[in-house]
């Protein structure tokens, strides 16, 4: 048997469920479509891609879910077997990993997370130092596992404890100049501990719900886009007297807020307030938002002197256009937000967290003041339901040749990322998603009246098309 033969012999391929490889991650259900032989061949593929770049050593982490660990300890083991070395931070939220790549001299980063997907699934996030991977950089995982195209080698896998030094980070950007009350839903996400060691560096008064780490989300499950997720968080803010509350998804890359009468700040909101202090120290910067934001947002930063830009929903696709642009400042309404400003570029919830405590308590005023000068739009949620995979990307399509057969003067389409229209009534969205079988719409209008009329015409785009009406 000659040389070549003997390698071929003990070549390892694997199939990968192709429906795990998504656009910004890999998700999928445990012990069906993602098992921990898959995350062994994930942490190979995606091994043999660091080390083709050049690249020696990777960081690696864990959320809370019950089957992390072990899925964990295969990603390592198939990185090592491509001849890198890792080092181990052990369990807490994907930005502290992004933080150790960027902070320890890291080539690569992989966190074993289901984010705030439901409980039976978990998946796999994945970065370089020079920047996001997603789209085409995750379908060659897949490739490389079938192929079984691999680079080997013998790596060695190290322990390291970064939470204090992450902590300690954050807190050199807080310069808070009056106390604050506080309150933290932690959702029983992978911020829990982080969150215990920052309020301790912080002055004023904290409290602390769902802190404990537990993967089954006992109490809510941990995504702060959905209104019924902040319930908790609203009636602590009321029941202390808090000024603000702050709440994470399951892996502590995203933030929602709440002021203290309990209302509702979305990401572009609180983008808004970001963009004020941002543009101060970055005139003129272009600041990014996704498609799915309120036009109050792109007209706030075009307001105080910015370029706003909209751009593909995603938060990989965000970074990656914050990082062509130098942008200071980018985010979506999912509630993904990116500081290039004075730290990494990367969606960090707790960093934002800090930040925006930081404008608040630099303000006499309350949270409430500091957006009540924004106008106050009328919007719909958004709005998620199924289609069948075979239509999903074929509507927007259809709709747009629609609209641009009546050239409606009045009418202005913007076609980056499905189909958003403004009229003289505000504006709708309709989008495919690039991770599950649905449509994404959401309509805001500058009074009810003008939102019935968007929700109208978006109705009726949809039902030309052979879609029933979400609304």
């Amino acid at each position: 048997m000659t040389a070549d033969t003997a390698r071929a012999a003990q070549k390892q391929t694997h199939v990968i469920h192709p429906g795990i490889l998504r656009e910004y991650d890999i998700r999928g259900t445990v012990g069906d479509t993602l098992r921990e032989e898959d995350c062994y061949f994930i942490g190979r593929a995606f091994g043999t891609m660091v080390k083709r770049r050049g690249g020696k050593k990777v960081v690696v982490g864990y959320d809370g879910r019950e089957s992390s660990p072990a899925f964990s300890a295969n990603v390592m083991r198939g990185l090592t077997d491509c001849g890198l070395d890792v080092e181990n931070i052990g369990m807490g939220p994907t930005p502290m990993v992004y933080f150790a790549m960027k902070t320890r001299g890291m080539d690569a980063a992989v966190v074993v997370t289901g984010s705030h997907s439901p409980l039976s699934y978990n998946g796999i996030k994945m970065a370089y130092q020079s920047g996001p991977f997603y789209g085409a950089m995750v379908q060659e995982i897949g490739k490389l596992a079938a192929a079984g195209d691999f680079e080997s080698g013998a790596g060695h896998i190290t322990q390291a404890d970064v939470q204090d030094a992450y902590v300690a980070r954050m807190m050199a950007d807080y310069h808070g100049t009056r106390d604050l009350s506080v309150a933290w839903d932690c959702g029983n996400g992978a911020t829990g501990e982080i969150i215990r060691r920052l309020v301790k560096k912080l002055p004023g008064k904290h409290v602390l719900l769902f802190d404990d780490i537990d993967g089954t989300f006992p109490n809510h499950h941990p995504d702060p886009t959905v209104a019924k997720n902040l319930v908790d968080l609203q009636k602590s803010v009321r029941d202390n007297g808090c000024d603000i509350g702050i709440g994470f998804d399951g892996d502590g890359d995203r933030v929602g807020a709440v002021d203290a009468d309990g209302n509702i700040l979305w990401a572009d909101i609180i983008m808004a307030v970001y963009a004020a202090e941002v543009l101060k120290t970055h005139p003129g910067a272009h600041v990014i938002a996704d498609v799915k934001c309120s036009r109050v947002l792109f007209d706030e930063i075009e307001r105080l002197g910015g370029k706003p830009v909209m751009w593909n929903t995603g938060h990989s696709l965000i970074k990656a256009r914050a990082l062509e642009l130098k942008s200071p400042l980018a985010g979506e309404l999912a509630g993904h937000i990116c500081f290039a400003d004075k730290y990494y570029g990367f969606d960090d919830g707790p960093y934002c967290a800090v930040r925006l405590l930081d404008i608040l308590s630099r303000s006499a005023k309350p949270l409430s003041a500091l957006v009540a000068h924004l106008p106050k739009m009328q919007n719909t949620p958004e709005v998620r339901f199924h289609v069948p995979a075979e239509r999903k990307f074929k509507i927007a399509p259809e709709i747009l040749a629609r609209l641009r057969a009546e050239n409606a003067a009045d009418v202005s389409i913007n076609d980056i990322d499905g189909v958003r229209v403004t009229t003289p009534d505000g504006w709708w969205l309709m989008r495919a998603s690039n991770t599950e079988d649905v449509l994404t719409v959401r309509a805001e209008g500058f009074n009810a009246e003008g939102l019935e009329k968007l929700k109208a015409q978006l109705v009726s785009e949809l039902a030309q098309s052979g879609i029933a009406s979400p609304f």
